[in-house]
């Protein structure tokens, strides 16, 4: 009734708006696109309703919310055609005058399946159309809205073009997927609680129920989430009535969304959140500077230790100077540590699987690396000299510019090694609060400075170094050594990651760094102006190849478990062409049925032993992304989702699909009950 009461108002408001712009175009365009247009008899294409709200202006989901109302749509079809249900992807949130509106504000696609009669000779034309009723609205006005909308299909062998099948797969990311096991709900004095199965180590950033069913929740309410091992418990204000189901959707903040459909049912009680212990966070600050000193001595670490020996030993006997050039390297240290900690950290908070280090599993970070390293190698073997610029002397404290981008760089090349007291360290900070977290990030840089903090504050050490002199030349040459072979190491790493092709972009790159700093260590040995400027125009040269280098892994991944290789369908068709016996399962990492039967059935021994016996070959499809090819070929076998296990005989026809509960027994009996293996 508030829903009806807040619409009947806004199209009251609106009406003398609606008549001044009935001549106008309409403020949601709305395109009606095939995903084939030749479909196949006896099949079934999916039609988009592809829309775009104009700037200011929002259309709904199925459920609006408070208000406003949903699509309906009145389709003309041919005889025997059929359209299914509109389906939404997922919304989000628009709160106006303490009304919660479930909206699009940018462009968005709702799809509909067409399904169509088998016996339709090829080349039969099929005119399609439909009228979409629908509300657009402003933060001030609503205007209802109707388009007219057609197509014409012609009956084929359901190909699809790869433009068009890109523009479907970016579409049905934003749709929301199946959960693949049952949630259940319980209201408890006003309070309604649904408890959705979710693994207890598969993060869950910002969720938010969206619901389907009308009254369940007062939309408006605050949600709160809290965890019970393997389930998401969520709890807001009931909407006063209690439904023998509730429907719904649950988004996360990576614009993931799943399919929820709750049974009344026990909620387990969401663990109550602990205050932070920060006795707890100082333990792991603690290990993080003892690891970040240790990393000092890491072999891993030893090029960079030439470039802090070079600076304590022109810091001297000035303690002023030593203090600041101590001080600058620190902050350079901690800055970068921080920094990549910060980025770590938001990654993570938008879906991705990353750990520390996470920027060298880009080969194009290896690339630069590689030159930069290259470009210290030469300058320590005394090719050029290299001097801070003078704007980054003027920011860093006392002049100390060069220390600065030393630890600076001492932090982007040492901190992807690791040693001991890190892991615990690091590990404690991904869990841990943003402040607590960057805290531990931080004192892993301390740890790195500190021997250098050391010697520039207390004299007796710095006394011991030894003096300025001519025996700093030579060092520098013999400290060339290691850094070549990091840039070695580098080159390695980049052909592994990128292939041989990035590995010949990479050297040339070097190739022709190492030419223009040769010609710019001429320039500055004959005291000539603008020394610098071949390096510059080299160097810009260089890193260009940048932008050509792909990753290239030298070889797939295979499954540990059972020997299991990545699923596709070339894969599937040339074992089932080698009259293999092939077991596929689909899973995801959100899906708690598919993990209990992974552990529990697929990855035990008695499995193990048969399949080995029968000669099964395992292949394992992982829906954890949406990936839409997997999608496809799961719906093929009449399933809207994970878990899904098909067994292919040799010689079969058409695969067995297997119960969605799995035991032992069950798998291990396959390859005997349809005459494979010993």
């Amino acid at each position: 009734m508030r829903r009806l009461l807040a619409f009947l108002a806004a199209c009251f408001l609106a009406a003398p708006a609606a008549a001044q712009l009935a001549a106008q175009p309409r403020h949601l365009a709305i395109e009606l696109v095939a995903e084939s247009d030749s479909p196949a008899p006896g099949g079934e294409v999916t039609l988009a309703l592809a829309s775009k709200p104009d700037p200011g202006w929002h259309g709904y989901w199925k459920n609006p919310g408070d208000a406003g109302i949903e699509t309906t749509l009145a389709w003309t079809l041919p005889g025997g055609v059929t359209a299914g249900p509109l389906e939404y992807p997922v919304p989000h949130r628009l709160v106006i005058g303490g009304l919660m509106n479930y909206v699009y504000e940018g462009p968005f696609a709702q799809f509909v399946r067409l399904k169509l009669p088998a016996g339709l000779a090829p080349g039969t034309r099929l005119p399609i159309a439909v009228k979409a009723d629908y509300l657009v609205c402003t933060n001030e006005i609503c205007v209802p809205e109707s388009a007219q909308l057609s197509t014409v299909l012609t009956v084929g062998d359901g190909s699809i073009t790869p433009e068009r099948r890109a523009q479907f797969d970016q579409w049905r990311r934003a749709m929301p997927k199946p959960l693949g096991s049952a949630a259940t709900f319980a209201v408890e004095g006003g309070k309604m609680r649904i408890g959705v199965p979710w693994p207890a180590d598969q993060a869950a950033d910002g969720p938010y129920f969206y619901p389907l069913t009308d009254g369940a929740i007062a939309y408006a309410a605050p949600q709160t989430v809290g965890r019970a091992g393997d389930t998401l418990v969520i709890e807001t204000q009931g909407g006063g009535k209690v439904p023998g189901e509730v429907e719904g959707v649950l988004a996360l903040d990576n614009g993931r969304g799943f399919e929820v459909r709750a049974v009344p049912g026990a909620v387990p009680a969401a663990a109550a959140q602990a205050a932070l212990d920060w006795r707890a966070v100082l333990v792991a600050f603690a290990g993080a500077v003892l690891g970040g000193l240790i990393l000092n001595v890491m072999p891993c670490v030893f090029p960079i230790l030439s470039l802090k020996a070079l600076g304590l030993a022109r810091a001297g006997g000035d303690e002023r100077a030593a203090r600041g050039e101590a001080l600058a390297y620190s902050a350079g240290v901690i800055a970068v540590c921080l920094a990549l900690g910060g980025i770590l950290l938001g990654l993570r908070a938008g879906g991705a699987t990353v750990g520390w280090a996470f920027q060298l599993q880009d080969p194009r970070v290896i690339f630069v690396l590689l030159l930069l390293v290259t470009a210290i190698a030469f300058n320590l073997a005394g090719l050029f000299e290299l001097s801070a610029p003078g704007a980054v002397n003027r920011l860093a404290a006392g002049g100390k510019g060069g220390a600065f981008m030393t630890g600076a760089l001492a932090a982007f090349v040492a901190t992807p090694c690791t040693g001991p007291f890190m892991a615990a360290a690091l590990g404690a900070a991904l869990v841990l609060p943003t402040a607590a977290a960057l805290t531990i990030f931080a004192g892993l840089g301390l740890g790195l400075a500190l021997p250098f903090l050391a010697i520039g504050f207390v004299p007796a050490l710095r006394r011991r170094l030894p003096k300025p002199g001519p025996w700093m030349a030579t060092l520098r040459h013999i400290l060339s050594v290691p850094m070549f072979l990091t840039a070695l190491a580098l080159a390695w790493v980049l052909g592994r990651q990128a292939g041989v092709d990035g590995l010949v972009l990479g050297l040339g790159a070097v190739l022709v760094a190492a030419l223009a700093l040769w010609w710019t260590g001429t320039r500055q040995a004959k005291g000539r102006g603008l020394a610098w400027a071949p390096a510059a125009a080299g160097i810009v040269l260089a890193l260009g190849g940048m932008l050509l280098v792909e990753r290239k892994p030298a070889a797939a991944t295979e499954v540990a478990a059972l020997g299991a290789k990545p699923f596709s369908e070339d894969a599937l068709q040339s074992l089932r062409a080698g009259n293999k016996p092939v077991f596929a399962y689909f899973t995801a990492d959100w899906c708690v049925t598919c993990k209990v039967n992974e552990k529990a059935a697929i990855e035990t021994a008695t499995v193990a032993d048969a399949f080995e016996r029968g000669g099964v070959e395992v292949l394992v499809g992982d829906w954890t992304d949406g990936d839409p090819a997997l999608g496809r070929f799961i719906e093929r076998h009449n399933r809207a989702g994970v878990p899904l296990y098909l067994w292919y005989a040799p010689g079969a026809a058409e695969p067995r699909v297997l119960p969605q509960v799995l035991t032992p027994a069950m798998l291990a009996e396959l390859p005997t009950r349809t005459g494979v293996g010993g």
